[in-house]
């Protein structure tokens, strides 16, 4: 293999046709047809261009980089009659023999293009990643796409030809890296605002936000079906344990429950500590209320089986339907998008209640109303802090004890 840097002037050798071919392909980067294009789309359509100069790209392979939690980045390769393949890279791939080692790692490294080209002497393990195994490709370029925010992603050309790419079809491809890298800078941009704002205020909540809802007090009402669920011991835990394993077991409680929250169709609208506030709003009150009841029980049964040497998690949930105002709240520029009103106070009260008596689930008048074919039970009358009508409770039986079969008499007039 021998590998070589490569100049971002265009080599003296160059043909007049083909400064024009690649002056057409960057006013197509940077046109309105390719700012309409997904990373998918980009990577076949700049191939396709690139065939149709004659240039002999047999892959061609975007490799960007993610402002994610989960995620490093993503691939995105594209072959002459082949659907454009996406792939999702985790974080740990970067240490991975076939990407450390690679070109692609070096190229994001250095920032400096790179042409490869194998003697076919031997194979080194980048070439045998998926994306190129089994190819023959044998000759690669590959450019750095160096973005505002620091992230360095890259792009690759490889081809099957004997002789490789020429001089003239090299310095094309480099001519090509800053208008490709502005496309996808504004893709990955758009990639990265979707990604934060689902992380930190959830998936409807974003779409609110990317429509232009975020004014303070620019506020819809809306009726859904509430949850919170609080950590139970909490206190003692943070008390007993090294502030690092108290992160690691919070971080496993919610790995119990917000995932099955997300999969019920509800919305993790807070984190308040220890404590998950959520809401499920359907087509229907009976819709809104079986997925969150399903959201709450699956949530109660990963942490059933969670087992840990040093700790137990168990929690309380509380339920309710009612309505709620869903908007901006705050001071300035420093706003949330929550929800807020008489139902969430009366729901959180609800959960007071099942930390005062160790039920695991427990649910308002209102709610049970609408899951009949669950049967719940009333398990009394309490009276709530700042209510003042005592609240009826409910249930279900297969998640009742003896202690909970006694809550009735907790705070009862």
């Amino acid at each position: 293999m021998i590998a070589s840097p490569l100049t971002s002037r265009p080599s003296t050798t160059v043909r007049r046709s083909r400064p024009a071919a690649a002056l057409d392909l960057v006013e197509w980067l940077v046109g309105d047809e390719c700012h309409g294009l997904d990373d998918a789309g980009l990577a076949a359509e700049l191939g396709r261009r690139l065939r149709a100069t004659g240039m002999q790209v047999d892959r061609l392979t975007l490799h960007l980089r993610a402002l994610h939690p989960e995620l490093y980045g993503r691939s995105v390769a594209w072959a002459p009659g082949e659907a454009v393949e996406t792939v999702e890279r985790r974080y740990g791939i970067e240490f991975t023999p076939g990407f450390s080692t690679g070109p692609l790692r070096r190229v994001m490294r250095t920032r400096l293009p790179l042409r490869l080209r194998l003697d076919g002497t031997d194979e080194p393990s980048w070439l045998r990643t998926d994306l190129f195994h089994g190819r023959g490709l044998v000759d690669f370029v590959v450019i750095p796409l160096c973005t505002a925010d620091g992230l360095v992603s890259a792009a690759s050309f490889s081809t099957t030809r004997a002789e490789g790419f020429t001089d003239q079809e090299r310095a094309a491809l480099i001519r090509l890296m800053p208008a490709l890298r502005n496309a996808c800078e504004l893709l990955t941009q758009r990639r990265v605002e979707r990604t934060l704002l689902d992380t930190y205020v959830g998936a409807a909540t974003a779409r609110r936000v990317m429509a232009g809802r975020i004014r303070r007090g620019d506020l819809e009402t809306l009726e859904a079906g509430l949850m919170v669920c609080d950590l139970r011991g909490f206190t003692a835990l943070s008390n007993r344990l090294p502030g690092e394993r108290v992160l690691e077991l919070l971080n496993a409680y919610f790995d119990c429950v917000v995932p099955a929250i997300g999969q019920a169709g509800g919305e993790v609208i807070k984190f308040m500590g220890d404590a998950v506030l959520a809401f499920f709003h359907g087509e229907n009150p009976a819709d809104s209320c079986a997925a969150a009841l399903s959201g709450a029980v699956a949530a109660l049964d990963g942490l059933s089986r969670f087992r840990a040497p040093d700790a137990e998690l168990n929690t309380g949930i509380a339920l309710h339907y009612g309505e709620v105002g869903y908007g901006n709240i705050g001071s300035g520029q420093r706003l949330d998008f929550t929800v807020i009103g008489p139902d969430v106070n009366l729901v959180s009260r609800i959960q007071s209640v099942c930390s005062a008596t160790g039920a695991p689930l427990l649910m308002s008048e209102r709610f049970a109303t609408f899951i009949e074919p669950a049967a719940p039970v009333g398990i009394g009358s309490h009276l709530l802090p700042g209510f003042v009508e005592p609240t009826a409770l409910y249930a279900l039986p297969h998640l009742m004890d003896g202690s909970d079969r006694a809550i009735g008499k907790v705070g009862q007039p």
